[in-house]
């Protein structure tokens, strides 16, 4: 499969992503899954001023992100998706059986979250959410770089 990883992380695509990850896997593609994204042309300019020219960047709302996964599952390019907030990856996880596996790669502080770890914060409804993809068979670590050790799910609630 060449879905490499997908990545919840609410700064979407950054230094980590491109730099880190996208070296280490090798990627040729980041796919951006963000409804409001999606729609807004400047937005997916700025991203992808980020990227170098090598690695193609595709952006699509959650309703339309199935199709595009079942593609990369066919093709041979090494692939990164990228999303946001939980309420979209739980959306896509129950749209395409493409995602097995998921990276919490950073989710920062906000009103009604508490650390988890130093880049990943959750509320007790957003833990339950990933307690419920996880016993659904995805399976849930957090990772910032992949030089880092994965922590299990288990470990953050």
């Amino acid at each position: 499969m060449s879905l490499k990883l997908v990545r919840l992380d609410d700064r979407l695509i950054h230094g980590q992503v491109v730099v880190g990850w996208g070296n280490a896997l090798g990627a040729e593609q980041i796919l951006l899954i963000d409804d409001h994204v999606a729609e807004a042309q400047w937005e997916r300019d700025l991203y992808r001023l980020g990227v170098p020219e090598n690695v193609e960047v595709t952006f699509a709302s959650v309703a339309d992100a199935p199709a595009e996964l079942d593609e990369i599952v066919k093709s041979e390019k090494r692939v990164i998706v990228v999303v946001a907030d939980i309420d979209s990856l739980i959306r896509l996880c129950h749209a395409s059986s493409a995602v097995r596996r998921v990276n919490i790669g950073g989710l920062h502080d906000r009103e009604g979250r508490r650390r988890r770890l130093p880049y990943v914060f959750l509320s007790d409804s957003e833990g339950e959410d990933l307690k419920m993809l996880a016993a659904e068979g995805v399976e849930v670590t957090a990772r910032d770089v992949p030089s880092a050790k994965a922590v299990p799910l288990s470990e953050l609630l």
